[in-house]
């Protein structure tokens, strides 16, 4: 139990230094980001061609975004445990816009600290004496 209070005062020690610097729309934004991260925000994203002008493809709803090594990785969440994710080439002519379809309240002078059950306590397995 111990561990946890450190681990967890910690964490709320590196979040208040992290936005301490920070000004109102920079707490938003990350706010938001977190949100979405969380699938807590409805998205539109949308490839389109910038030589062209035309659209390749939009997703929307709870999703979450990573750009990296000139790829987008869209996860959006479906329902109860029900995921999609989807890998999208990013190239000279290839970009992506993402849009949020509706504002959600965050707060400016509130921040989260997010612990995921599983990173604590570890995946184990029961056995017990009977098969």
């Amino acid at each position: 139990m111990k561990k946890k209070s450190i681990i967890a005062m910690s964490a709320l020690a590196i979040g208040a230094l992290t936005l301490a610097g920070c000004t109102n729309a920079e707490t938003a934004s990350y706010n938001l980001s977190k949100d979405a991260d969380h699938f807590e925000v409805n998205r539109r994203i949308v490839m389109f061609n910038g030589i062209t002008d035309k659209y390749l493809l939009s997703i929307e709803g709870r999703c979450s975004i990573k750009d990296a090594n000139e790829q987008l990785e869209v996860t959006c969440r479906l329902g109860d445990d029900q995921y999609k994710k989807h890998i999208l080439g990013l190239s000279d002519n290839v970009s992506y816009f993402v849009e949020q379809l509706e504002p959600i309240d965050v707060s400016v002078y509130h921040y989260k600290v997010i612990f995921k059950p599983e990173t604590i306590v570890p995946e184990f397995e029961l056995q017990t004496g009977k098969q």
